[in-house]
């Protein structure tokens, strides 16, 4: 026992690094396969391949030495009985040269050794599971100890109605060295519609983000219905929040599931009129098995434009304060953007709202516009005062289109 007491944790280490590369791999499948038709459109599969190869070859190799290590304890075992053995044997003989032990005696002390060394085998192999196991529960609490940098808030509730939006000296950076918003100002009124323009990596997904707490602010406050989002609990923060943006996630299940994210609470009936609503009835009369009709993970068997108009349906029927409108048409048709507008009037009626915009018209009918540039507020106003002002950023844009913009 006191040579076998070092040797039980000693496969630990080894078994950790293998559940580490078996995780590395089984996150590189789920990668390759969400993009597999990036893969072949682009042409990299001998990329992938490589790559695939290389981690299995990792994996092979970790959970060959992890096997290999927790045999250290059993062999240890075998080795110790082995020696016990022939140590009874060759005492025996002697004793038995001696006259002082029979033959039936020396049997008897063999046999009970076996005995012993049967049990022994049996706690062995518990052992080894229990390094494994050991393995596995050190990584699920060190993932479970992480502490969140989101700190829940006391609970203070948030008003009925449309929600104030208000930004006060508020900066954020992804990284400490580099700020992606520094110093923004401004104040969304409750039942208004921003329009929120910039280049890309100006910042404006980023400030959206804020608002839910994706991520807290490193400088500054902002409040929503005069509550500051660190005061209120994140359930009901993001409860009164609805986000489309131009990603829209599916589930491999029914139209209902999607939309009601498997709540069998939500009647049929209502979600019939959340789709009648949003003018949406020629599109649900075109599906085969109406709310029945199964799609695949991804989305893969709705066009751009149905999967986008699932995800106005989902945030009608959660029915929010505030609305997030991230680019959700920006990869769509004329004819289909022209039924989605439809949709985002609806949507945005007796709420506030923000709109991301990659087109003009998207924006032609929101009540304010800010326009950021490298994280700072470039322009912000009333959209209607921006577009007859001849020296307004905003009344230069409209004439010369969103290009310059977005370049």
């Amino acid at each position: 026992m006191v040579l076998l007491q070092p040797l039980q944790g000693i496969a630990v280490p080894y078994f950790r690094a293998a559940r580490q590369a078996s995780a590395e791999f089984a996150s590189f499948l789920e990668e390759r396969f969400s993009s597999i038709e990036d893969t072949h459109s682009l042409g990299v599969q001998s990329y992938v391949m490589l790559r695939f190869n290389q981690l299995a070859r990792r994996m092979l190799h970790t959970t060959r030495l992890s096997h290999v290590t927790g045999q250290f304890f059993s062999s240890a075992i075998e080795i110790c009985l082995a020696l016990t053995i022939a140590a009874v044997l060759t005492l025996g003989a002697y004793l038995l040269h001696g006259g002082q032990m029979s033959l039936g005696t020396i049997y008897v002390m063999y046999y009970y050794t076996t005995l012993l060394s049967q049990s022994l085998y049996a706690i062995t192999y518990q052992v080894n599971q229990l390094q494994s196991a050991t393995a596995s529960i050190q990584r699920i609490t060190e993932l479970y100890d992480t502490p969140t940098a989101l700190v829940d808030g006391v609970g203070v509730p948030l008003p009925i109605g449309p929600l104030q939006v208000r930004f006060d000296d508020v900066s954020f950076g992804y990284t400490p060295e580099k700020k992606v918003l520094r110093d923004l100002s401004f104040e969304l009124c409750a039942g208004k519609t921003l329009g929120l323009l910039g280049r890309t990596g100006s910042g404006k997904t980023t400030l959206t983000r804020l608002l839910y707490r994706a991520y807290d602010v490193q400088q500054g406050a902002i409040q929503i219905g005069g509550v500051d989002v660190s005061q209120t609990t994140l359930g009901e923060l993001r409860s009164r929040i609805g986000v489309v943006t131009q990603d829209v996630q599916l589930f491999h299940a029914s139209i209902r599931d999607n939309l009601t994210f498997f709540d069998p609470g939500v009647s049929d009936e209502r979600l019939e009129q959340v789709i009648s609503e949003l003018n949406l009835a020629q599109w649900y009369a075109s599906l085969p098995d109406g709310l029945d009709t199964i799609i695949s993970g991804g989305g893969m068997t709705l066009s751009s434009g149905e999967a986008q108009l699932l995800a106005f349906a989902r945030v009608f029927l959660q029915d929010p304060a505030l609305v997030i409108l991230d680019e959700a048409s920006s990869r769509l048709d004329p004819v289909t953007e022209k039924l989605i507008e439809g949709a985002i009037a609806r949507l945005l009626a007796g709420r506030t709202g923000i709109v991301i915009a990659h087109h003009l018209e998207t924006v032609q009918q929101v009540d304010d516009i800010l326009i950021l540039e490298g994280g700072t507020i470039c322009e912000y106003g009333d959209r209607n005062k921006l577009a007859v002002d001849p020296t307004s950023r905003f009344s230069h844009l409209l004439k010369t289109g969103l290009a310059e913009v977005i370049a």
